[in-house]
């Protein structure tokens, strides 16, 4: 069948890594977003209001097992793309072919699967101990919702005053921030979106973002470690 051709092909998995790439930068400026709520001087109500609603809306609840999915797929795509280009030219995956490339364009592999790494050490932390229930995350009453939520701001107050973790995450984002320097770029020149014109303007605005997203990311454990 000629599509599972194409996806199982190299152009087919570098297309599916482009698309899952732009979706999960869409989803981690939503997630930034919801996060900043925890900075709110309002004892949590902002932050346990936005999570609740995350975990109970049936459409965010399919777009959070979508994007469960997504992270997997492009994890999963882009080890096969590294091996496979590895056999095929004796390289990494996603060297290019001028000497001058930037070493996280050299190691996508590499800063992917920390980055995998990062983000289940991160569920397992905050979204399975969610899921496990009483003992792990406390409830608090809710002024908005009118009933109880779990106190999931209590608990990331709790991990980020250990200094471990924050410098945990710290290390995290920075691996996110080189991975993102290169990937944002590389997947618009997938899609064929590669023109003299616009492609330094896509390269400057995904070195922005490579560095506004995970910075913002950072001011949390930052500001929870030294300020709470």
């Amino acid at each position: 069948m000629w599509i599972t051709n194409f996806l199982t092909s190299s152009i087919g998995r570098k297309l599916i890594m482009s698309l899952t790439g732009l979706f999960l930068i869409l989803f981690l400026t939503v997630h930034l977003a919801g996060n900043l709520q925890l900075l709110w001087n309002d004892g949590g109500e902002s932050f346990n209001s936005y999570a609740y609603m995350m975990t109970h809306n049936p459409l965010i609840k399919l777009i959070a097992y979508g994007n469960y999915f997504f992270i997997l797929l492009h994890a999963f795509v882009g080890i096969l793309l590294y091996f496979q280009n590895k056999g095929a030219k004796g390289t990494k995956y996603a060297v290019s072919t001028n000497a001058s490339a930037s070493w996280s364009s050299k190691n996508m592999a590499l800063l992917g699967t920390l980055i995998l790494a990062f983000i289940l050490l991160h569920m397992g932390d905050f979204w399975l101990k969610m899921k496990m229930g009483e003992g792990w995350i406390n409830e608090v009453d809710s002024i908005a919702l009118g009933h109880p939520v779990k106190d999931l701001y209590e608990k990331v107050n709790y991990s980020f005053s250990q200094l471990w973790i924050v410098i945990v995450y710290l290390v995290g984002l920075g691996v996110l921030a080189l991975h993102l320097s290169h990937g944002f770029a590389s997947a618009f020149q997938t899609l064929g979106l590669n023109h003299k014109k616009y492609t330094p303007m896509i390269k400057m605005l995904g070195k922005i973002y490579s560095i506004l997203i995970p910075a913002g990311f950072a001011i949390i454990p930052l500001y929870v470690y030294f300020f709470k």
